[in-house]
């Protein structure tokens, strides 16, 4: 078992360097120049120039990657071009709305999908089964800033049941903190739901045809004892790894989500740092979300070593 972590955690670091070569590429590459934005419509080209200059911008590409490699190493991620402010503090204002909303939705998408798989497998074939399918179509289809304006113009608008926009801190109170993430949590975790229930009904078919749960049938145990603690258990590993695949749904749903209800976090952070051309703030934000997908991705391989026992010997 720990060779098998061991192997897993070595893993990441390659990852992690592609990952960081990528999104320093991708933007040196990029059209737009820093430097232009900065000087304004009526810069000269000298202007623009010394702008550049001082920015580092004119050095060459491996020069600037093995600088930029070498701070992150150092925990530096940069300074905003725009705010002269540390990238890495630009992160820590924003990070609690964005993680606010994505430990909701994951909440909020887990509760709901996985019973809604369950029944689905249990009543296969009939209307039940059908409406569960159904919603996971229509998840599937309606992208998420649709549902976003739908929900904020019935809920906000028309009923005036909940704020249309913003964010209120954990720290101020639970239902004020519910009352601003809930629409969004629900506009973003629709297709979430929809990847877990359908994922969760495809096991649960497979699990509930094996032998040991029609040996359980004949013993007398119950339906939800069948259901909850014989077959969901053996139908674990494969509805936990989705649940870690679909944070790659929350992260860039959250950069959408957040711009329809005005939620100041990493998303809305991203947005205008594109916008502008902020290069050290996109790049930070950027290597973070993939840093955490790949935490995450690791984290549900370390736990096959709870549900898959050919992985503990």
């Amino acid at each position: 078992m720990w060779a098998y972590i061991l192997r897993r955690v070595l893993a990441t670091i390659p990852v992690m360097a592609v990952v960081a070569l990528f999104v320093f590429s991708l933007l040196y590459l990029a059209p737009g120049d820093p430097a232009a934005v900065i000087a304004g419509d009526q810069a000269t080209p000298e202007d623009v120039e010394r702008i550049r200059a001082s920015l580092g911008l004119d050095r060459p590409y491996l020069v600037r990657f093995g600088a930029w490699v070498g701070d992150i190493l150092s925990g530096d991620l940069g300074t905003s071009i725009f705010t002269n402010l540390p990238v890495s503090t630009m992160i820590a204002q924003r990070v609690e709305p964005t993680l606010s909303l994505c430990v909701l939705t994951l909440i909020l998408a887990v509760s709901i999908a996985v019973p809604m798989g369950v029944v689905a497998a249990w009543k296969q074939g009939t209307t039940v089964d059908r409406a569960v399918m159904g919603f996971a179509v229509l998840g599937f289809s309606v992208p998420v800033f649709v549902v976003g304006y739908l929900l904020a113009y019935v809920f906000a608008l028309e009923l005036d049941w909940l704020p249309v926009q913003g964010y209120t801190p954990f720290r101020e109170g639970l239902f004020p903190w519910l009352e601003n993430l809930i629409l969004p949590a629900i506009a973003l975790g629709g297709v979430y739901i929809a990847l877990i229930a359908r994922i969760t009904r495809a096991t649960m078919l497979e699990v509930l045809s094996q032998d040991y749960i029609r040996t359980a049938r004949a013993k007398g145990a119950n339906q939800a004892s069948i259901l909850f603690l014989h077959a969901l258990k053996n139908a674990a590993v494969p509805i936990v790894t989705v649940v870690g695949i679909g944070m790659a749904l929350l992260i860039g749903g959250a950069v959408v989500t957040e711009s329809v209800f005005a939620i100041p976090g990493l998303g809305r952070l991203t947005v205008d740092a594109i916008l502008r051309r902020d290069y050290p703030v996109i790049q930070g934000v950027v290597l973070l979300f993939s840093f955490v997908y790949v935490l995450v991705n690791l984290l549900i391989d370390l736990l096959y070593t709870l549900f898959d026992p050919r992985i503990r010997y």
